[in-house]
């Protein structure tokens, strides 16, 4: 399995049946494509979509229907097209279950930074913030390393997104929980030991005599 496929689908078992969730750009918008119909989830993107499906096959995109990053998407039964100033009220208010978002670096403390690339022009945090605050559960999706260098930190050295701890860390190695005591390591990824995990891992894990291997939707 493709790493980015393995990690959607592993987040795809955080979603909750009837739940409202945001889906950030890149890697966690594939998230839609694991979630099954019937469990009737809302997936929102804050340029103002509720009801986002999963992308359309090739040369059946719209131009007018996408997710906050510009890429194509569909729309389910039900899906309503409203404002910016309306969907930011619908974060900001509390009113999503869940957020997923990618991510750049998670610290020891749960601290996620996903907004400033090192060396390149940004025009700011988008939603980000908002949605670290605002949402009821956040969960980061994102590769464990990049370029060989770990994404999971003892302390991060990128701006932070929020003060805020976020609930759930999966990366294409682990399933880790942050919490007050620090990194829980939940779940390893199939044919990843927790040995690789750990020495590939920047951050103090705390790790369990029993680590379970991953389930997915």
């Amino acid at each position: 399995m493709e790493s980015k496929e393995l990690i959607a689908r592993r987040v795809a078992r955080e979603v909750m049946p009837g739940s409202l969730v945001n889906l950030g750009i890149g890697l966690p918008s594939l998230v839609a494509s694991y979630v099954r119909p019937e469990l009737g989830v809302f997936f929102q993107a804050e340029n103002g979509v509720i009801g986002l499906g999963a992308r359309p096959p090739e040369g059946m995109e719209d131009p007018h229907l996408t997710d906050a990053g510009g890429a194509f998407v569909t729309a389910v039964p039900g899906a309503a097209s409203i404002d910016s100033a309306m969907s930011f009220g619908i974060i900001r208010g509390g009113h999503l279950d869940m957020t997923v978002l990618g991510g750049l670096q998670v610290d020891e403390e749960g601290h996620l930074a996903n907004w400033k690339v090192p060396g390149k022009m940004v025009p700011g945090m988008g939603g980000a913030m908002d949605l670290v605050t605002g949402a009821k559960r956040v969960v980061v999706a994102m590769q464990h390393t990049a370029k060989g260098v770990s994404k999971i930190v003892a302390t991060c050295s990128l701006p932070l997104t929020a003060l805020r701890r976020v609930d759930l860390v999966v990366t294409d190695l682990a399933v880790i929980e942050p919490t007050a005591a620090g990194l829980v390591l939940k779940e390893h990824a199939p044919d990843v030991s927790v040995e690789d995990i750990v020495a590939r891992t920047d951050a103090r894990l705390i790790v369990s005599e029993h680590v379970p291997e991953m389930t997915f939707a």
